[in-house]
């Protein structure tokens, strides 16, 4: 074993990858159970096909694909958040319901009346729709209904789902120990689920399986046959005894019924924990590998000097900008690349003349593990120089003529000179005068008093470390 698998193994066993595996995981479990309910799986198989590739694109280091990925992904996930926003929002409203109600031990009276009148209704080729609210709201799924709150009865129950009353094509909702209401909308379905040859009552209850946690017990009046629909599945039921089994099982699943003893998990949830886990942490190693990848990049930086001694001042060209080649774990690059250092150039520590600057670690702050492998320019040639102080004339800059035949009678500038410190050489004493900023005579017609600012070169400062305001005052003639 190499020290990079080694180091993500010791990763892996930390307290935070392991909290950071167990998120992942749940909401994948959380988001297929929902999927799955909702008849949207095929499509999340499609999203878990397409990381398939990517993972195996990225132990292959095909370049192609990665680029795809690392270009389209951010667009893709937006795309998916307003594709899945049903199903998201299922996802967090089942996470943060509370817990349930428990009602009291009770005997099975209320179950077998309810199972007692659906056979009869079946046997009457009546069709009846019967829903059982879960953990999760269902008012924003249904509409329509009349209050009721009564206590169940078989006479009660048949003579609602009687083709002669109101609402008769509408479901009953039971909550507790009596009808709340009757005559209540289901939402349709919207998955291929059931086929055609299923009418309106069993798509709706299909619908609401769908979107909640509900129970819905559907008598057919074409086929006079009792089914149940939970978690977007269904199934039918034969007697009266097994109907009496599945609206105990589903309200101690709920946790609405106190059970006998501990609840046994089904092969198939613990296939899907299982499967969940494996993916993510695959999801994670496989993050984790990228991130430690090592990459190369050139990145442009800028260059910091810090100021001279106070007797010298930098002249000549200097450079602004540097390029470095870097080489480090791919996600310390990429932060990098986010916030690029900068060059420091400490001036104050060198002395009169011309000196080579070589670029090297020491002239940056880089993160732990990114080495620098080369740069452009590998050098820096900077020149100090002894400075003097000089009293130079500010020179107003002027630009264009004044407008007909008006002529410049007087300039009078404010103040005419300023203090500065140059570099003590020839070439700068033949040049001791500084320049306003444009003043352009187009815009000119009668005596004017203009505010400017100074420009100079950079080897020229004021010994006021401040350049001050000039006022320029213009006389015109005809």
């Amino acid at each position: 074993m190499g020290h990079p698998v080694v180091a993500l193994l010791f990763e892996l066993f930390s307290w935070r990858a392991l909290l950071d595996i167990l998120l992942i995981s749940a909401g994948l479990f959380f988001l297929y159970r929902t999927l799955l309910r909702l008849g949207t799986w095929k499509i999340m198989a499609g999203i878990l096909l397409a990381f398939l590739v990517f993972i195996v694109a990225n132990a292959l280091h095909l370049k192609g694909i990665e680029w795809i990925y690392q270009n389209v992904s951010h667009i893709a996930a937006l795309g998916l958040i307003v594709i899945f926003q049903p199903e998201l929002r299922k996802v967090l409203e089942k996470a943060g319901s509370p817990p349930p109600h428990r009602f009291k031990d009770q005997d099975t009276l209320l179950q077998s009346l309810i199972a007692e009148s659906l056979i009869k209704l079946a046997q009457e080729r009546c069709g009846a729709i019967l829903v059982f609210p879960g953990k999760e709201p269902i008012k924003e799924k249904i509409s329509g209904g009349y209050q009721l709150n009564a206590v169940p009865s078989t006479p009660l129950i048949l003579s609602i789902f009687d083709s002669n009353s109101p609402g008769h094509d509408g479901a009953v909702i039971i909550e507790g120990n009596k009808l709340t209401q009757f005559g209540v909308r289901l939402p349709m379905s919207q998955s291929a689920r059931l086929s055609e040859e299923y009418g309106t009552r069993h798509h709706a209850a299909m619908g609401l399986a769908e979107q909640t946690d509900a129970l819905a017990l559907v008598v057919s009046e074409e086929r006079g046959r009792v089914s149940m629909f939970t978690n977007g599945e269904m199934r039918p039921l034969r007697n009266a005894e097994e109907i009496t089994a599945a609206i105990i099982n589903y309200q101690r699943h709920m946790g609405f019924l106190r059970r006998d003893s501990v609840p046994k998990i089904r092969k198939r949830t613990i296939f899907q924990i299982t499967a969940s886990l494996i993916i993510a942490v695959v999801f994670w190693s496989t993050l984790m590998v990228s991130q430690r990848e090592a990459v190369e990049r050139v990145l442009p930086v800028t260059i910091d000097y810090t100021s001279p001694a106070e007797d010298l001042v930098l002249v000549g060209d200097k450079a602004n900008e540097i390029k470095l080649h870097l080489s480090g774990p791919k996600s310390e690059i990429d932060n990098l690349a986010l916030n690029p250092p900068s060059v420091k150039i400490d001036l104050s520590r060198m002395a009169k003349g011309s000196q080579t600057i070589i670029i090297t670690s020491e002239n940056l702050r880089l993160p732990k593990g990114i080495t620098l492998l080369d740069a452009s320019p590998q050098q820096l040639k900077l020149t100090l120089a002894a400075v003097v102080e000089r009293n130079v004339t500010i020179t107003p800059q002027i630009i264009g003529k004044l407008p007909g035949s008006l002529k410049i009678k007087k300039i009078t500038v404010t103040p005419a000179t300023v203090l500065v410190t140059t570099p003590a050489s020839k070439e700068d004493k033949a040049s001791d005068e500084v320049l306003t900023t444009p003043i352009y005579l187009e815009s000119i017609s009668t005596d004017s008093k203009l505010f400017c600012k100074v420009i100079a070169r950079p080897s020229m400062q004021p010994v006021t470390k401040r350049w001050p305001d000039v006022e320029v005052f213009i006389e015109l003639k005809k």
